[in-house]
């Protein structure tokens, strides 16, 4: 396998509510919810760099897309990191998120690898990193 990832999807409850979080909120670009004419299409997709995409599919239909019985959802499974130039950066950022709503679980902080990052949820408890890394260069 290529180690190539295109859509990462996020399962939701309420899709108005988190397409409100993500484009409204965190001003991310999307054509909004599309596949409502299909039984369980009805999605969301958001540009986040040159061919990657992430997709906001209700939990349900993810469940039965998948042929897997719904589970409860937990926020520490996996995460999601938004990675930033600056520490200025990171404090811009969750302070951008918490007024969109987000859950702040932990505040923005020195890390142990010398870098500087917060974590926040979203509403469906999602758990999203923000964090400057020195050691890493951004593409632009």
């Amino acid at each position: 396998m290529k180690p190539r990832i295109s859509v990462i999807t996020l399962g939701v409850d309420d899709l108005e509510r988190s397409l409100e979080f993500y484009r409204d909120g965190l001003g991310l670009p999307t054509e909004g919810i599309i596949g409502t004419e299909f039984e369980h299409g009805a999605v969301a997709f958001f540009e986040l760099q040159a061919g990657l995409r992430l997709a906001l599919w209700k939990r349900r239909d993810l469940a039965d897309d998948s042929r897997l019985p719904q589970t409860p959802a937990s926020p520490t499974e996996f995460s999601l990191a938004h990675n930033v130039g600056s520490r200025e950066e990171v404090d811009l950022l969750i302070a951008e998120v918490r007024q969109a709503g987000a859950v702040i679980t932990v505040p923005a902080h020195d890390t142990f690898y010398g870098g500087y990052a917060a974590y926040f949820q979203d509403p469906d408890g999602h758990l999203w990193e923000v964090a400057w890394n020195p050691a890493w260069e951004l593409p632009e």
